[in-house]
């Protein structure tokens, strides 16, 4: 059955609001990566005041050098979340009106080789970021951006609502679930609604699906692993090819992160608590369904293998519920699969080519939050 776009318009669906952003203290963890580095564009280009607070980043290339972000924003620390004082003086110098978190180990399997790197990092690094922001009066609102995978998944066939229970097989999972447990007891203890007069700190936190697009390079990511096999003229090595995921363009979720701390900020702890972002149910797909849109899509002689090793426990099948974002924030995701594969191949043909990536990515966020941008 063909697929009917259709055309909605800024009265039925949330934007993110440029006005909003203007001139807004805002304090991103994790700027240096990959989603971090869309942000930090998104923000910049708002008028917002960004100070970047992360590792440097760990592939060359990398977006976050390719776009220049430590000459376009506001000021970067190239320090460790799990650095409680480095991390307390700088959102103190900061002094901002927001608190983006999005510093995180990301890596499942590299999780399972680094278990208490990873949990330091993603709890005790949310810890150290919540800690911080308590004596900040300038914050009115926190959001921390955890994981699709901070569920416990039951490999069922629908989607995972924001009150189903936390858990994760693997360290990174878990972590991720354990950094929701964080967010919760510092909003009850700390951030409470029956106290928000006194404190006037909205919190929440965000779950979205799996992120691709243009200007990651991260490893072990079946999108960079795929370009960097097509780029060398090699077969693309998979893993669980039947494994199903919500795959989402980064700008999906980003938006839907904007869009939630405009409530936040405005309309207070009514919006606390957990929002998923995902995309429509038809764009939960196999991996190998994936690859074969983008191996359609990238062009000839390229081709995909199976890995016949022994692989680590992934979950099989995942989804998410995001029928709480599209009633209560009317957020909704824009971009089909096939439209994210479009604009990923576009992005990193230019790079070859050796186009400005700054305006390529500034395109691309223009064209997201087109009101004519198409809904499958």
């Amino acid at each position: 059955m063909e697929e009917l776009a259709l055309m909605i318009s800024h009265d039925q669906f949330s934007n993110v609001d440029p006005e909003f952003w203007k001139g807004k203290s805002v304090f991103l963890t994790g700027h240096t990566g990959f989603k971090g580095s869309w942000m930090s564009l998104w923000l910049q280009s708002m008028g917002a005041k960004v100070t970047g607070y992360s590792l440097k980043p760990i592939t060359s290339p990398n977006l976050f050098d390719v776009l220049q972000l430590d000459q376009r924003i506001e000021s970067s620390h190239f320090d460790n979340v799990c650095d409680l004082k480095t991390l307390q003086t700088a959102m103190k110098n900061a002094a901002p009106d927001i608190v983006i978190h999005m510093a995180a180990q990301a890596l499942v399997r590299y999780s399972y080789e680094n278990p208490v790197e990873t949990y330091l990092t993603n709890v005790m690094g949310t810890v150290n970021v919540l800690e911080s922001a308590r004596a900040i009066s300038s914050i009115r609102a926190i959001l921390v951006v955890t994981s699709d995978k901070c569920y416990e998944n039951k490999e069922w066939v629908w989607g995972y609502r924001e009150n189903e229970a936390m858990g994760g097989f693997d360290p990174y999972s878990n972590s991720k679930g354990c950094a929701e447990l964080v967010v919760s007891a510092y909003r009850d203890s700390f951030f409470s609604e029956k106290k928000y007069e006194q404190h006037g700190v909205a919190i929440a936190s965000a779950r979205a699906g799996n992120v691709i697009g243009g200007g990651d390079w991260s490893a072990d990511r079946l999108i960079p692993d795929a370009i960097r096999a097509f780029e060398s003229n090699q077969a693309l090595i998979i893993r669980n090819p039947l494994a199903t995921r919500p795959w989402q363009h980064v700008l999906e979720p980003i938006s839907g992160y904007l869009v939630l701390v405009q409530h936040l900020f405005e309309k207070g702890t009514q919006f606390n608590g957990g929002w998923n972002f995902g995309p429509s149910e038809s764009d939960t797909r196999t991996v190998e369904e994936v690859i074969n849109l983008l191996i359609k899509k990238w062009g000839p002689n390229v081709s995909w293998e199976l890995d016949s090793k022994e692989q680590p426990h992934e979950a099989h099948a995942l989804k998410l519920d995001c029928s709480k974002s599209k009633q209560l924030l009317h957020w909704q995701s824009k971009w089909s699969i096939e439209n994210a594969i479009d604009h990923i191949v576009h992005w990193h043909q230019s790079f070859q080519a050796g186009a400005d990536m700054n305006q390529i990515c500034l395109e691309q966020i223009k064209e997201y939050q087109s009101p004519r941008t198409s809904i499958f």
